[in-house]
């Protein structure tokens, strides 16, 4: 199913929309390019998302898991439900720090425990490393003991790359399969195809960011059509319930649409929700933008109907 999801906002929400609209071209214009090294976006990155809304009453601990760090959301009430995230970032930057705004909205509105992965960032650390990391979170999770179905994997941008990745590791290996998926804005196709100017603007991303993004984490571009770096040319048959969400403006739009059809085609249950007006990963600004805290909401009732949550 395709769902358009708009929320009719005040002057209020339309005049923070845009400011917030403004702030995020400007930094990333100004800052996230090839022509920025890595490390400085980092140090970027970091700046620019310290003031980030944090849901009250989830308890944060930097911690591990399998040996890998994170950082642990407890919420005020525990379902018995962990969901494990995977920031966004080009795969060159990101951090749990800097996605602690949708990791501990989940933990608080949802009753999740949270586990948000510090994976290894390229160029430093290229294919397969981040794909390697998440895996190895997932199966340490269950080697703890919990139950697959009550596993739910999210994750934003390249983040959704890597959920994906690991269910289909995990499918191809034979393991438990998490009771679902959550992807927002994912990149699907790394070798630069499948992308939209959108009309509006995308003032987050911008395609040679992501060639960047797509060159440190995988330098041979015959590479790039492979399913873990690029999870559209991947076979789909078996994933978990899948939720997509993705803004109409901005440049990702066709590869969540395309993932969604071959989804489908493939007997998975997904559900991909349309954002009008909204940009890469708005999710991200959740307390400050009611249509965002509408989409976390929403991903919510997802996770429940799934039986989880």
């Amino acid at each position: 199913m395709t769902t358009s999801v708009e929320l009719p906002g005040g002057l209020l929400q339309r005049a923070l929309a845009a400011a917030l609209r403004g702030t995020t071209w400007l930094l990333f214009r100004a800052g996230f390019h090839p022509g920025v090294s890595p490390r400085v976006q980092r140090h970027l990155l970091r700046l620019g998302t310290r003031l980030c809304w944090v849901s009250r009453g989830v308890r944060i601990e930097a911690g591990s898991l399998g040996g890998l760090s994170g950082e642990w959301l407890r919420p005020p009430r525990d379902s018995g439900n962990v969901l494990l995230y995977l920031h966004g970032g080009a795969f060159i930057v990101g951090s749990p720090q800097s996605h602690r705004s949708i990791t501990s909205y989940f933990a608080r509105h949802g009753a999740l425990t949270v586990f948000a992965l510090d994976y290894r960032l390229a160029p430093e650390h290229a294919f397969p490393a981040a794909s390697d990391d998440a895996f190895a979170a997932y199966q340490a999770l269950l080697e703890q003991g919990h139950a697959a179905s009550r596993i739910v994997i999210a994750g934003d941008s390249v983040g959704g790359n890597l959920v994906l990745g690991t269910a289909l590791r995990a499918r191809d290996a034979g393991l438990p399969l998490p009771g679902a998926l959550v992807c927002f804005s994912p990149v699907t196709d790394c070798t630069g195809a499948n992308l939209l100017r959108p009309p509006a603007g995308d003032p987050l991303i911008q395609p040679r960011w992501l060639q960047q993004g797509a060159e440190a984490y995988c330098p041979q571009a015959d590479q790039r059509r492979r399913a873990l770096v690029s999870p559209l040319y991947a076979e789909l048959t078996g994933l978990p319930p899948l939720l997509i969400q993705v803004g109409e403006d901005e440049w990702l739009l066709p590869q969540s649409q395309l993932l969604a059809e071959q989804a489908r085609a493939a007997g998975v249950d997904c559900e991909l929700e349309l954002y009008p007006r909204q940009w890469h990963v708005f999710q991200i600004n959740c307390g400050a933008l009611a249509i965002a805290n509408l989409a976390l909401q929403r991903a919510l009732t997802f996770i429940r109907t799934r039986g989880l949550a």
